[in-house]
């Protein structure tokens, strides 16, 4: 049996009535475009559409995301074509059990058609991009929260869920809510040395203070034609560090050259040996990346009088080599300053999806040919793919590292999301080329993550210090120039409507986390990821990355109150299973990632944002994890939370946005997977 959502799934909300309806900007061209059952010249920011993607990726979770689809009891998936599998998290796990998972994967993909790239031939967003499924002015989601990075090739690239690759698989559909939309303007020109990694880590610290969170980001301006097709991924790929949903550049000129460079590539080595081989137009090309889809390709621009919630601006001559950690990506430095500190290192790495492509092992080759790894220092290099590596054999960059001395990794995350060799221990200094340095994250929580370029991580690995080239005077006095103009925001729908079904007050215990920018790091660590812990036992380590004493203040029954960018990070669904497995009700924060809310919401967990209560709290309670004698009664016929203190008999209330159809929905429910069992049921 097939399945189909109806249009509007779970409550499409349209801003038409607006009195005056304004033209689209990119974003919302490339939603509509992608949209069920509605006008896509209609579709904007903060519309809930059902929509349904050119393709969606899952990796190493792939093992999870059937579980749940054989929960559906489904014969067969709405469409092979839209699937692609590819395994590159555990790659370096060789046991008995990780074997048997990607044994069982491949079966899957083998029995159902679907496109299936193994271990050891790269990471998935880097195989989307050389694979010709990522492509300009179309929707790419993955279950992978770097999947921003196809922004970097003008694709719309966000992630999803595994509960949503489930559903997706059923019906090929899905909801989203089309964020507000911010532009970035890039001016100038990057001085020599400076990379795109820096324009990142710039944006990263120079914008700190949630100015995107939850948006899409388009680049514009005149600095970006200078910058190369690896830069701009390694730039979309860090917008989710920035907190962004997606950062899409414009489809120009290079960018063309470049996928019909890409298609000239594919065609003299042949096909990849996946199902969808058989679409080729002509029997020796590409099915998806050909001269015939390249001149097919959508060209379109935003609309004159597009609306964008904010414009920010940076002149990319005024960057200088940047360092952001430790263990935080809003904490950044020039190198120059950190230089005159003397931080040891015992770790560097040119890992990961964000910078191990072919320019990013030029560049630390260049940096290290004919010297020697400092005594003490372990340099781990691993390519994003096996294309890439070859090329870098080819070219003589990958000997070049080899004989300095790096310790060679096969195709994968590896190290980045704290997987087989080279992980941080106890104190410990690594500084990686990679997109995320979470505290534990890499490792060890007692250890600590510096984020940098290639050239930065080579330089360092060879004087055993965070160090810059040499060769540069900078004084790391020169200041930034960036600067944000606001713009116009979103009409928000203010009456509230209860459905049916739905509980109007929630009442219960409260346990407070102070911190802002909690991640699911913290929340879940990397380590547990891919083990497929029991509710039980996820429950066991919720909230160990961040404070152990959690576990035992936190009880069955709690509404959880924290600060601000509440989920930053990775997708992976455990952050927000792991709570509602714990006995949490509720999560109510100053702020939270879309993609953690997504999580929540997709899984019957109930996710609100009051930022007066997070503000009030964090003035008082100061312990990393608190556990509050008032209780918190939530009416969301008002909209209204109320902390009530019994023994001082008080009550101080605050107001938040109504909670939507859609979340109403899910929580009634239960979650996206019992909806589209539900579903199901009703077209049988």
């Amino acid at each position: 049996m097939k399945l189909s959502l109806r249009p509007g799934l779970l409550g499409w909300r349209s801003l038409s009535s607006c009195s005056v309806q304004r033209g689209q900007n990119i974003v919302e061209k490339i939603a509509g475009k992608h949209s069920v059952g509605v006008d896509p010249t209609k579709v904007r920011s903060l519309d809930y559409v059902t929509v349904k993607p050119a393709f969606v990726m899952t990796h190493d979770n792939t093992a999870a995301v059937m579980n749940k689809f054989k929960e559906l009891k489904l014969e067969s998936v709405a469409n092979p074509r839209q699937m692609v599998f590819t395994l590159d998290h555990n790659v370096q796990d060789k046991s008995e059990a990780n074997l048997k998972k990607y044994s069982n994967i491949s079966q899957f993909a083998e029995h159902h058609d679907i496109d299936f790239y193994p271990a050891g031939r790269g990471i998935g967003h880097q195989v989307l991009c050389e694979e010709g499924y990522a492509l300009p002015n179309t929707m790419v989601v993955a279950s992978d929260s770097h999947s921003n990075m196809y922004g970097g090739v003008a694709c719309l690239g966000t992630p999803v869920v595994r509960t949503d690759a489930a559903c997706l698989w059923a019906t090929g559909q899905t909801w989203w809510q089309v964020p507000m939309v911010a532009k970035v303007e890039l001016t100038g020109t990057l001085n020599p040395g400076v990379y795109g990694k820096d324009v990142i880590i710039a944006l990263c610290g120079a914008f700190s203070k949630d100015e995107v969170l939850n948006h899409a980001i388009e680049f514009s301006g005149d600095g970006i034609a200078n910058l190369s097709i690896d830069e701009r991924l390694t730039i979309a790929n860090m917008t989710t560090e920035w907190g962004a949903m997606a950062g899409i550049f414009p489809f120009d000129d290079k960018l063309e050259a470049w996928l019909e460079q890409r298609s000239s590539k594919l065609a003299k080595r042949g096909f990849a040996k996946v199902p969808s081989d058989v679409d080729s137009p002509s029997g020796t090309q590409n099915s998806r990346l050909n001269e015939r889809s390249i001149s097919s390709l959508d060209r379109f621009a935003a609309d004159s009088d597009a609306v964008y919630q904010k414009t920010l601006v940076l002149d990319l001559s005024s960057v200088e080599p940047h360092v952001s950690g430790p263990n935080s990506v809003k904490t950044m430095n020039p190198v120059s300053t950190l230089e005159k500190q003397n931080i040891p290192i015992q770790k560097a790495y040119l890992v990961s999806c964000v910078n191990s492509r072919k320019e990013d092992l030029h560049i630390a080759a260049e940096v290290v040919k004919g010297k020697k790894i400092a005594e003490g220092v372990e340099f781990y290099v691993a390519a994003a793919s096996s294309e890439v590596q070859r090329e870098s054999e080819e070219s003589g960059d990958w000997d070049a590292l080899m004989e300095a001395g790096a310790t060679p990794l096969p195709p994968g995350c590896g190290p980045c999301i704290g997987l087989g060799k080279g992980i941080l221990k106890d104190g410990e200094v690594g500084i990686s080329a990679t997109n995320r340095n979470f505290k534990g994250r890499m490792g060890s929580k007692e250890a600590s993550a510096y984020l940098a370029s290639p050239a930065i991580v080579a330089h360092s690995a060879l004087l055993g210090k965070i160090a810059g080239d040499p060769k540069r005077n900078t004084s790391g006095n020169s200041e930034l120039q960036s600067h944000i103009v606001e713009g116009e925001s979103p009409e928000i729908k203010s009456s509230v409507t209860l459905t049916e079904g739905f509980q109007p007050v929630l009442k219960g215990p409260l346990v407070f986390v102070s911190e802002d920018n909690i991640n699911t790091d913290g929340i879940y660590a990397g380590k547990h990821t891919y083990h497929e812990l029991s509710p039980e036992d996820q429950a066991k380590v919720v909230m160990e990355n961040y404070d152990e004493s959690f576990k035992s203040l936190a009880k069955p029954g709690d509404i959880l109150v924290g600060g601000f960018n509440f989920g930053t990070g990775s997708s992976r669904e455990q952050a927000a299973t792991a709570l509602k497995h714990a006995g949490i009700r509720a999560v109510v924060v100053g702020s939270v990632n879309e993609t953690y809310k997504r999580n929540a919401l997709n899984n019957g967990l109930l996710i609100l944002e009051v930022p007066n209560l997070a503000r009030d709290l964090q003035a008082i309670h100061t312990n990393a994890t608190t556990a509050l004698s008032e209780t918190l009664e939530i009416d969301f016929t008002k909209s209204e939370a109320h902390l009530i203190d019994t023994d001082a008999n008080t009550k101080k209330t605050y107001s938040f946005a109504p909670l939507g159809e859609v979340a109403q929905e899910l929580i009634i429910i239960g979650g996206l997977e019992n909806w589209v069992v539900q579903n199901a049921k009703n077209q049988q």
